[in-house]
């Protein structure tokens, strides 16, 4: 439903996708302001927040964090924008994924070499438990 000066949060997340709760909670972590309310008491967002929105929910869709996201909106929010400016704070978040992609791709040569160490019998000893830390049996509990 819209208003006459602005969306209400149920039309607000409909139009962009976000849960009402992540709305309020963008609201209450100072990613979007606090939006005036009506004579009636419900909040009414104006219109230009939904893009505002849509390039937070799109930021977190890239990896980026609250901090950098709130980084970028004060960028914004100032018009002290530049483009070399975003290009390294995001070229230093690109830096950081790649870095997880490496180690997300070592864990998966481990695991992968570990799994194919398995016979998948139904006996006890199991090379898995003994490349995560090894277990004793003889030290292990009944």
């Amino acid at each position: 439903m819209q208003s006459k000066s602005g969306l209400l949060r149920a039309h607000l997340a409909r139009k962009t996708g976000c849960n009402l709760e992540t709305i309020r909670y963008y609201e209450k972590v100072g990613l979007l302001p606090e939006p005036p309310r009506s004579a009636n008491g419900y909040r009414v967002y104006p219109p230009e927040l939904a893009q505002r929105l849509q390039f937070i929910l799109r930021s977190r869709d890239l990896g980026f964090t609250m901090e950098e996201i709130r980084s970028l909106l004060v960028l914004i929010d100032k018009g002290e924008q530049t483009c070399a400016e975003v290009m390294g704070r995001t070229q230093t978040h690109l830096d950081q994924v790649r870095r997880r992609i490496s180690s997300l791709k070592q864990i998966e040569a481990t695991l992968a070499a570990t799994l194919s160490q398995c016979t998948g019998e139904n006996i006890p000893d199991c090379p898995i438990l003994e490349s995560l830390g090894g277990l004793d049996r003889s030290s292990q509990l009944p």
